[in-house]
């Protein structure tokens, strides 16, 4: 019997903590205010519909989606004045993602988007937990909310997304 409380008790609360993946933001929330180049990207690009790209040079499933994210979505939309993607690189100490990754990245995925390096993971730990891995997108609308998450690459996963960014752009 106290098995089963047990398990009534820790099903709900392993569900809610898969639901989450890791982030510390959820969908409907304002998006942080960083800062990229100097610059406070957020204010820069308000009015745009905007996808960060949370990537590292030794992450599998980051290199697998990337191409996709070149081809389906960049390829797409980098014409569109109200489109902007920025890849960040998350960089660690124990993993540092400085020009020399992010440059191997982008000659073995054949990516021409923006990706910088999140020098010790600051801007990542704006929307995850400080353990949490990648590879991640945010979509945020043109008002500066969090419209999308993703968590993984899932092919179905992936096309909701890029129907979110479709229907932001046509707002």
């Amino acid at each position: 019997m106290n098995k089963i409380i047990i398990y009534l008790i820790l099903i709900p609360l392993i569900t809610l903590s898969q639901d989450k993946r890791g982030y510390i933001v959820n969908v409907g929330d304002e998006v942080p205010k960083f800062v990229v180049n100097k610059k406070n990207f957020i204010d820069d690009n308000k009015g745009k519909v905007i996808m960060l790209q949370f990537t590292a040079s030794w992450c599998s499933v980051c290199i697998k989606e990337m191409p996709y994210i070149e081809e389906e979505i960049w390829q797409t939309h980098k014409e569109n004045e109200d489109f902007v993607l920025l890849a960040l690189a998350k960089d660690t100490e124990r993993f540092p993602q400085r020009d020399k990754e992010i440059a191997q990245m982008t000659e073995k995925t054949k990516i021409t988007y923006p990706i910088v390096s999140d020098k010790n993971s600051k801007i990542f730990n704006l929307f995850a937990e400080e353990k949490a891995g990648v590879t991640r997108n945010i979509i945020i609308d043109k008002e500066g909310n969090i419209a999308f998450l993703t968590r993984l690459f899932e092919k179905n996963e992936f096309n909701e997304m890029k129907k979110k960014i479709k229907g932001l752009l046509k707002n």
